[in-house]
């Protein structure tokens, strides 16, 4: 009897693990999402938007997650924003990034009338994916490509004295 109690106690705690892990994925439209982009605080965001049909968005995807964990100490606020659509994507999405192993926040934008924000996000970018926006309340640097993790940080520190 014992025994079994300890194992439903395992089993719960796997589970619990199991669950706070998992992450919370919203949709949002762009003018739901745009705040991101106006923020005048002392943090340097980095916005990557990308989907999981794209292969260079994928390869790139660990290089976010290291700054992530690399900058997890300073004011750095990694976001990324999926661009996929379809049925399920939400639960998609989740079972992705667990295979994935990937924990930075992620925002899935769903807003048809692309035109009306992409030069919002920035006036040189054409929608192409991979894009990434780093950005302070002082300045900004775009990618429009697959980026490093070394052009992720020199950007970053850049930007952050």
């Amino acid at each position: 009897m014992k025994i079994r109690v300890q194992l439903l106690l395992i089993l719960a705690f796997a589970l619990y693990c199991q669950t706070t892990n998992a992450q919370d994925i919203k949709t949002y439209n762009f003018s739901e999402l745009e705040p991101i982009f106006q923020q005048q605080n002392d943090t340097t965001y980095v916005i990557n938007f990308w989907a999981m049909w794209c292969k260079p968005c994928v390869e790139e995807l660990p290089e976010f997650e290291d700054i992530r964990k690399d900058y997890a100490n300073k004011k750095v606020k990694v976001i990324l924003v999926s661009l996929d659509f379809g049925s399920k994507l939400e639960e998609r999405m989740a079972k992705f990034l667990e295979r994935k192993n990937i924990h930075a926040e992620v925002r899935i934008l769903d807003d048809p009338d692309a035109n009306s924000w992409i030069s919002k996000v920035d006036e040189k970018w054409d929608g192409a994916l991979p894009a990434t926006v780093i950005y302070n309340k002082d300045n900004k640097t775009v990618f429009t490509r697959q980026v490093s993790y070394d052009e992720l940080a020199k950007s970053i520190d850049k930007l952050s004295k």
